[in-house]
């Protein structure tokens, strides 16, 4: 089944601030993890905990914030890509402590959320993004990082195969049309 993504406005004629528009990046951003994280599920691939699989959505979300900011690079002064991007991540951060309070309880996810992002964003600066969208290594960043936190057992061995070849470039391809349409 097709994930759907909402990147239309409801009312097209109307102006949007930079912060509706990182609450729909935000929105459909989680919507794409979720969907890759049971993707993963469905390859066979093995989740030891509800914790493993929550650390697994919030790398997918640090790549996908990593994606809106180099695709906002030239469309946004650096003031406008800089509010987009801080209310995208403190949107996705709610949305993380929502969801892993209720599934872990306690506190403290949006925090532990935030500095991910802080340091994938020192990571991912050092990789390349072209027109033609994530450079090889940037892939591999994500595919890498998803590796490490499903661990090397049999069932998970080639996991960041998967990731590379197959989910981070539909993840871009998603977040562009995603971007594109919010922005239009």
């Amino acid at each position: 089944m097709a994930l759907r993504i909402k990147s239309h406005w409801y009312n097209e004629d109307n102006e949007r601030s930079l912060e509706e528009i990182a609450g729909a990046l935000a929105f459909n951003a989680w919507k794409l993890a979720m969907d890759k994280a049971i993707t993963l599920h469905g390859e066979q691939f093995v989740y030891d905990s509800d914790r493993q699989r929550l650390d697994v959505i919030a790398e997918y979300l640090a790549f996908q914030v990593q994606i809106v900011d180099r695709m906002s690079h030239d469309r946004l002064t650096q003031e406008e890509r800089q509010t987009l991007i801080t209310a995208l991540a403190l949107r996705l951060a709610q949305h993380m402590q929502e969801n892993a309070g209720e599934l872990l309880g306690g506190g403290g996810h949006a925090d532990r959320f935030i500095a991910l992002l802080n340091q994938r964003a020192q990571e991912y600066a050092e990789l390349g993004f072209t027109d033609d969208g994530p450079s090889y290594p940037f892939m591999r960043h994500l595919g890498f990082e998803i590796q490490q936190l499903m661990g090397q057992s049999q069932e998970n061995r080639w996991v960041i195969d998967q990731v590379m070849d197959i989910d981070a470039a539909e993840v871009y391809k998603q977040m562009k049309r995603i971007l594109r349409n919010l922005f239009s």
